[in-house]
């Protein structure tokens, strides 16, 4: 590799690198905020909450990536070019193919690791993950210990301890259960503990009273000094783990379990989920391709009517649009697949196209205008709010 190229290289990688963990922070953050009631519903500690938090890294991983790749390739090109170090580059007889390669050895190594996350870590980080979602539902432990508040156990039933006790006992136990249709029953004990019997948890409950009440209005009251309410169908429905096609190994998809109740009901689903996987690691590459295609020349874009990052953007956004438009259409209808191929397949063919005839990409002219002004329009409406309120402030002096 030459100079030049290992030059353009590093400054692309320094800028993906800087994109990438940028880009990962705030997309991470907001799936980890959907994951808050792991420990506000299900009262587990926060280790737990960061090991389910840790393990939903792999699946933003491959869509995050290309999206770091385009802005990094069209960020150092377009810095390259104001610079005019594109067009010593060309004055220097080196081939456009001196820029293309080392980008598209970027992009080409981005892809592997996309498709490695994918493949490989991403399917297990799922499994992972389910099985600790799971464990926390069934840890009926964890459920109760939260004093002073209400649980809900499943649909139709809730749970309240009032205090912990010495030697692991509940006092003030109070449970609310309306799973059986037209009754209501209200289960109120002083004092209780989990115990296992014939290798189940149950809650057994002391010194209580059960209130019962019907559709028609009929009460009962019923006094006991033991009574042990059986969680185990609960705690066996909730500790059960599904896997979706999402969470099933590439290896499982391509040789289904004809026997899994799962693959029998939706096995539309399992192959969009490996043409998905198949696909998906490629828009490294498209992207790569479209930043070449809208700043890989040497041309001055002082002309330009929007930046070329905003157009390598812009356009990137579409085709990705299209991609996960096709994935999810294909979960219905197996013609899709075609397009979830031929998206990357057809936006690469006329990137590809425009590098090869020495085009450059643009965005329409008409989105172009629209752009420009409303660009224009905030820009003049920030600059007139901020002579409005400096005004004020110096109105305020002159006053003191």
């Amino acid at each position: 590799m030459k100079v030049i190229e290992r030059y353009i290289m590093r400054r692309a990688f320094v800028v993906f690198l800087a994109a990438l963990v940028w880009t990962l922070a705030i997309v991470w953050t907001t799936q980890v905020l959907a994951k808050i009631d792991l420990v506000t519903d299900s009262g587990q500690s926060s280790l737990t909450f960061f090991e389910v938090a840790a393990l939903i890294l792999p699946s933003i991983i491959p869509i995050v990536v290309p999206f770091a790749l385009v802005v990094a390739v069209a960020q150092t090109l377009s810095v390259m070019n104001s610079d005019s170090e594109l067009a010593v580059v060309n004055a220097a007889g080196a081939s456009r193919w001196t820029i293309v390669r080392p980008i598209m050895l970027l992009a080409l190594a981005a892809s592997v690791f996309s498709f490695a996350v994918d493949n490989g870590i991403d399917p297990y980080a799922r499994q992972k993950n389910r099985a600790l979602v799971a464990a926390s539902h069934a840890d009926l432990l964890s459920l109760i210990i939260q004093e002073g508040t209400f649980r809900k156990i499943e649909d139709g039933l809730f749970l309240q301890i009032g205090e912990r006790l010495p030697d692991n006992r509940l006092g003030g136990i109070f449970v609310a259960d309306s799973r059986e249709e037209g009754v209501n029953l209200v289960y109120y004990a002083k004092t209780g503990n989990i115990i296992e019997r014939g290798g189940e948890k149950v809650l057994m409950m002391n010194d209580g009273v059960i209130h019962r009440k019907t559709l028609t209005g009929d009460l009962s009251l019923i006094r006991f000094t033991s009574y042990a309410f059986d969680m185990s169908a609960f705690m066996a429905a909730a500790s059960e783990v599904t896997l979706l096609p999402k969470d099933q190994t590439t290896q499982y998809l391509l040789n289904p379990n004809p026997n899994d109740k799962n693959y029998q009901q939706i096995p539309i689903e399992y192959r969009a989920e490996l043409n998905q996987r198949f696909s998906e690691w490629t828009y490294s590459m498209v992207f790569a391709l479209i930043a070449l295609a809208v700043a890989g020349d040497a041309r001055s874009h002082r002309e330009a009517r929007v930046n070329p990052l905003i157009t390598a953007i812009s356009v990137s956004l579409f085709v990705r649009w299209l991609g996960f438009f096709a994935a999810s259409k294909a979960d219905e209808i197996p013609q899709y697949a075609y397009m979830v191929y031929g998206v990357p397949i057809v936006a690469s063919a006329v990137a590809i196209w425009f590098i090869v005839s020495n085009r450059t990409m643009e965005l329409p002219v008409a989105w172009a205008d629209w752009m420009t002004n409303f660009a224009t329009r905030v820009g003049d409406s920030w600059n007139a709010l901020k002579l409005r309120l400096s005004g004020r402030g110096t109105s305020g002096q002159g006053v003191s």
